[in-house]
């Protein structure tokens, strides 16, 4: 049931995230959540951000252990090693195996297409 609250300290990851346009905040799951996208907030440092946060394994590079990252919108920051709190709002898909990388660019540009869709519709 949403929302749902999750934190942690982030943590350096692959930087796949960064070589594909867009960096993401890794940090440990402590709950088990469904896998998937999210729209939701970001908060850190008493500052709330909009975000699109994965919930999940990476399976399009084989990976199996499940976990979370989150992409800040409007954010360029270094973070590591800080505190972050995030909100997820609203599911917008599941969690996918893409074929190719170029395939889960587009996806995820249509994810966040998605999510600033519905902050500017909060406003």
């Amino acid at each position: 049931m949403l929302p749902i609250n999750i934190e942690g300290k982030v943590k350096k990851g692959k930087k796949r995230g960064k070589v594909l346009g867009f960096p993401t905040a890794n940090f440990a799951l402590h709950k088990k959540i469904e896998q998937g996208i999210y729209i939701s907030n970001t908060i850190f440092e008493n500052k709330e951000y909009h975000s699109v946060t994965f919930i999940g394994n990476a399976t399009t590079y084989g990976e199996k252990d499940v976990k979370a990252e989150t992409h800040i919108l409007n954010f360029n920051e270094n973070i590591y090693t800080k505190w972050i709190s995030v909100r997820l709002i609203k599911k917008i898909r599941g969690n996918k195996k893409f074929t190719s990388e170029k395939e889960l660019v587009i996806q995820m540009n249509k994810d966040l297409e998605i999510a600033k869709k519905y902050f500017t519709l909060q406003k």
